[in-house]
């Protein structure tokens, strides 16, 4: 592990890896609470649109990655606003509109280049200074808006209506919320890539709650095995020249299923 340290792409690419490997649970421990795991499908592929888009026009995919992210995050929020009775109608309609803006966007480039593969399933090596500084910078604004905001989205989590009747201005918590989510999924392509984002975000989350007894170490827990997933996924995806996306989210798959294991043992062996 420490070999790969000594080239500056490996160095980028684990400190963006530690700062995507906090953000992405401190979303997903809300987004799975809510039961809204599909909204990172959804909001991934409107990413690959913005992505192609930005390579097309000449601009910095992530940026144009994030802003179609954002839009269709407001989009998702508008349509669950004229759905109230339907509310999940958004997410599919939103996701139908992100794979056909991609595709179209997809047959103007001329197809699949280099470029846009490495966003699709992440690469270490593609990782740029300009990345690591936007990965960082928009990181931190994400982890103090959560902070800031963090026992009104915990309330929201949990009983949304009586948090309503308390007075918590629920429309504008939602709409930052989502907007974080759609933020999130575009800094984590450049590791996990667009088609594998959404595992970060709710594979952590869910070998978490196996094994937690409140809230707090639910969210601790994600971290921890978010961190261990793009660490050690990395580490295998540079000894043993493996794609770097589908990597991380097996190792995650594998803590999971580990943790799962532990759990039916220990509760094996007091039964």
């Amino acid at each position: 592990m420490f070999e790969m340290l000594q080239y500056d792409f490996m160095q980028r690419a684990l400190l963006a890896g530690i700062m995507i490997s906090i953000i992405s649970p401190t979303i997903g421990v809300f987004i799975v609470l809510r039961r809204l795991s599909l909204i990172g499908d959804t909001l991934s592929h409107v990413t690959l649109a913005g992505v192609a888009a930005g390579i097309l026009g000449g601009i910095y995919p992530v940026f144009s990655g994030m802003i179609f992210a954002v839009l269709a995050a407001l989009g998702i929020e508008k349509l669950r606003k004229l759905y109230r009775s339907y509310e999940e109608l958004a997410i599919p309609i939103m996701l139908s509109a992100g794979i056909g803006l991609a595709v179209v966007f997809i047959s103007l480039a001329n197809g699949f280049n280099v470029d846009l593969f490495s966003y699709l399933f992440g690469s270490v090596m593609a990782v740029s200074r300009q990345d690591l500084l936007t990965i960082f910078a928009v990181g931190m604004i994400i982890l103090i808006l959560i902070y800031l905001f963090f026992k009104e989205l915990f309330y929201l989590s949990f009983d949304e209506e009586a948090a309503r009747l308390s007075g918590i201005p629920h429309r504008f918590i939602n709409t930052l919320f989502i907007v974080l989510v759609a933020l999130t999924i575009s800094l984590s392509m450049r590791i996990v890539g667009i088609l594998l984002v959404s595992s970060l975000m709710t594979i952590p989350v869910a070998a978490s709650l196996q094994i937690a007894n409140s809230f707090k170490e639910a969210y601790a827990y994600a971290i921890l095995f978010s961190l261990l997933s793009v660490i050690f996924g990395m580490t295998l995806s540079y000894l043993f020249d493996l794609a770097t996306g589908g990597t991380i989210v097996l190792t995650s798959v594998v803590i999971l299923l580990l943790v799962i294991l532990g759990k039916r043992l220990i509760i094996g062996k007091h039964a």
